[in-house]
């Protein structure tokens, strides 16, 4: 069997079998799911596939002179969403602390653990119906987790601008609390002074306190900086939307 993958899921063979056209020992009997990640590419990460020219799904059994195109998913990628739910919902596994927060600042719903296994993090993710976001593949195979994506490069300003070409999800910038991913609420400045250092006392009158850990924000020294970032994931999400091609 011949396999031809797209260019952009190269990355998740190992080095010296990283080209677009390879010959593939099949067994005869196994799945071309199978084939496919006995060579490295996470089922999730796989759009389009074709036999021969004709589409088919994860489960095909090709005949052994067969050439299989393996395609990557469409972007932007629907994900299903629960009678009311604007945007989908995400879990980060242990190693994507920077890019939770700043999912929470443009106001997804980020679920994120520093404590949890491999499975936890399965059952969590099929519970409440969350997008599995993580960088191990082992994790991306595993067949119990109802949907998942890579997040590709090790800098969360590159993370993030994937995640948002990939989902184009509705944004609510200001809306989350960065730290535990409660919904924030405008407080009044007479409820909270107290808890203020003077000279933030002095510098600001508008804040807002998570419902969750009462943790209060503020527009302090780095707001223009988050500003900064909010603005750009909105510019991301419209581009992805229009079919714009990527800025970077």
């Amino acid at each position: 069997m011949t396999l031809e993958i797209a260019p952009e899921m190269l990355f998740f063979l190992p080095a010296a079998r990283r080209r677009e056209s390879q010959r593939v020992a099949w067994d005869g009997t196994s799945s071309l799911g199978h084939v496919i990640e006995s060579l490295g590419v996470p089922l999730p990460e796989v759009g389009t596939l074709t036999a021969d020219g004709t589409p088919v799904d994860t489960s095909h059994r090709p005949a052994s002179g067969a050439v299989v195109r393996v395609g990557p998913v469409a972007r932007p990628q629907e994900v299903p969403l629960d009678p009311g739910q604007a945007a989908p919902r995400f879990l980060l596994d242990v190693h994507l602390g920077t890019l939770a927060r700043r999912m929470r600042l443009i106001g997804l719903d980020t679920a994120y653990h520093n404590d949890m296994d491999d499975p936890e993090l399965v059952v969590q993710a099929n519970e409440e119906r969350r997008v599995l976001l993580t960088q191990d593949r082992g994790l991306l195979m595993r067949r119990a987790l109802w949907f998942g994506a890579y997040v590709r490069s090790p800098r969360p300003d590159d993370q993030l601008h994937d995640l948002l070409e990939r989902f184009a999800p509705e944004l609510a910038p200001w809306t989350r609390c960065t730290a535990c991913n409660g919904t924030l609420v405008p407080v009044d400045k007479a409820e909270i002074e107290r808890e203020l250092a003077e000279g933030t006392r002095r510098s600001y009158d508008a804040y807002g306190r998570c419902g969750d850990c009462g943790r209060v924000y503020w527009r302090g020294a780095h707001g223009d900086h988050l500003q900064e970032i909010v603005e750009t994931a909105r510019a991301t999400v419209a581009r992805a939307r229009a079919g714009a091609p990527s800025s970077r």
